[in-house]
């Protein structure tokens, strides 16, 4: 079989672990979809299973949810895609070894076919973000036109994203995020922009109005901001925290509000293919796009993951194999 090269980790621990090996691909099983990667997408979440913080199934383990590239073999029968297929896609790197290498394996659900007109690195720096920011604002806060969003860290992956399909639903959008990344959110259409560093930074955004749905991807730290801001019967969508536990305060308030507290993971998507394919059908009409922010080889692959938590940028982070 042919060499490959991919990034594993034998122990959990900094981005120093990050090793680059060559083995030989894995004979396909039936169903599998073997992938000869052109860019991978980098996201926080790969740094909590380095880390330890999330649980891997063995070790050595590689990295890595999102990918883009061009399919080399199929081990179907009755499969709607063929060889030679521009693919991108997300879900892996937790059940199924992860995406940092030069040729993956992916099941056909976690992956969608990629437009010509869609580059490799725009596929793979939307997978994940695109997949979570439908799944907060469509599947679980069902926003509707007309209402007003709350989108914490607006210059982030998951928040950029997330900032052009509330607009395109119809929904009014305020967002926090560094100062410099104001006039380019403001493009992507939020309405209300505020630098998250703001003493008072609940004043000014319950001056902008009630919100309806609010996605936080720092529970730990705004969950009380949300509480106070919110309409009655808002819905407050949790993506993310730094802490392990994450306290409620102002518990009588949310209970008066009746409000609707989720707290969601990508990975428990139902069929990734599907939202991957709306995804892909923006991308190509122009109504969605992602920014990259950097570019790193895979043998830099730790010092892109250092770089997802220490930029100013607005976007992804991406490694080309």
């Amino acid at each position: 079989m042919p060499i490959m090269q991919k990034v594993c980790f034998y122990e959990y621990g900094g981005a120093e672990v990050l090793q680059v090996e060559e083995i030989k691909n894995k004979k396909l099983n039936r169903g599998d979809i073997r992938i000869k990667v052109e860019a991978i997408g980098v996201n926080p979440v790969d740094t909590y299973f380095r880390e330890g913080t999330y649980k891997v199934p063995r070790f050595p383990w590689t990295p890595g949810s999102d990918f883009a590239g061009v399919i080399e073999e199929i081990e179907s029968e009755h499969s709607d895609l063929k060889v030679g297929d521009r693919v991108f896609g997300t879900g892996l790197g937790r059940d199924i070894e992860g995406t940092y290498s030069d040729s993956i394996v992916a099941p056909r659900e976690n992956l969608a076919t990629l437009p010509d007109s869609i580059e490799f690195k725009q596929g793979a720096a939307i997978a994940l973000v695109g997949v979570t920011a439908w799944r907060a604002l469509i599947d679980h806060a069902n926003l509707i036109p007309g209402e007003k969003c709350l989108i914490h860290g607006g210059g982030g992956g998951v928040g950029h994203v997330a900032i052009q399909i509330a607009k395109q639903i119809g929904a009014e959008v305020t967002t926090t995020a560094r100062s410099e990344q104001h006039t380019e959110l403001k493009k992507l259409g939020a309405k209300y922009i505020f630098d998250y560093n703001e003493k008072n930074l609940l004043g000014l955004i319950s001056n902008t109005g009630g919100k309806d749905v609010i996605l936080d991807h720092l529970c730990d730290e705004y969950v009380g901001l949300d509480i106070q801001v919110a309409n009655p019967n808002a819905r407050i969508i949790g993506i993310g925290q730094r802490k392990d536990q994450v306290r409620i305060p102002k518990f009588a308030v949310a209970r008066s509000k009746e409000l609707e507290l989720y707290m969601m993971s990508m990975f428990n998507t139902p069929k990734i293919s599907d939202i991957l394919e709306q995804i892909s059908k923006m991308m190509s009409e122009d109504s969605l796009k992602v920014l990259v922010e950097s570019e790193y080889p895979l043998e830099k692959a730790n010092e892109a993951q250092e770089r997802v938590y220490d930029r100013e940028g607005i976007g992804k982070v991406v490694i080309i194999p």
